[in-house]
C-alpha cells in the first residue's frame, strides 16, 4: 500500500504526481498486465534475448 504525506502548504497535484511517480515504480500495473495470459518460460527467456542484442546492437552504433 502507498503512502503519500501531503506536506504544509504542499500544492495537492505536486502530490498527486509523487503518488504516481510512487506507483509507476512499484511496477504493479506492469505485473497486472504480464498476468493477463501464461507465456512460456521459453518464449519469455527469448524475448529478453532479442530485446538484449536490440539494445546492444544501439549502444554499438551509437559508439560508432
Amino acid at each position: 500500500m502507498l503512502k503519500i504525506k501531503v506536506q504544509d502548504g504542499e500544492n495537492i497535484e505536486r502530490a498527486l504526481k509523487r503518488m504516481k511517480n510512487k506507483f509507476r515504480n512499484t511496477k504493479v500495473l506492469q505485473k497486472l498486465r504480464e498476468n493477463q495470459h501464461f507465456t512460456k518460460k521459453s518464449v519469455k527467456r527469448r524475448k529478453e534475448i532479442q530485446k538484449a542484442s536490440y539494445i546492444q546492437g544501439l549502444r554499438d552504433k551509437e559508439d560508432n
